[in-house]
């Protein structure tokens, strides 16, 4: 609770004052289901998004043409976890390692566009 109301109120951009023509959305993930957070925001003058536990679930229960989807960032340290040499930092001098890294980043990039090397 005490690091969302340190998010908001460190944000830097100016964003419109809020009033009943310009609400600014909130969009968050099940981690913030609770009451306290929908006050938090309501308080800053958002209106909260969030899905609240197994709403989710649902949705794919309806909607079969939904597939499981992975954040970029979760299926990039899978890709990157193939690469034992990676997983397990070897090299000593940080520009082997950073070097090694842009290789294996070239590699997948690659492999992403059905170019095999």
């Amino acid at each position: 609770m005490k690091l969302m109301q340190a998010t908001l109120n460190s944000i830097v951009l100016q964003r419109p004052e809020p009033g009943p023509y310009h609400r600014q959305h909130l969009c968050l993930d099940k981690g913030y289901d609770f009451d306290e957070v929908r006050q938090l925001a309501e308080q800053f003058g958002y209106t909260a998004h969030i899905k609240s536990r197994g709403d989710e679930v649902q949705e794919l229960r309806i909607d079969t043409r939904k597939r499981a989807r992975r954040w970029v960032v979760e299926r990039t340290h899978s890709w990157l976890n193939r690469f034992r040499r990676i997983l397990v930092r070897w090299e000593k001098k940080a520009e082997n390692y950073v070097g090694l890294l842009h290789f294996v980043f070239g590699l997948i990039a690659f492999r992403s566009l059905g170019i095999d090397v």
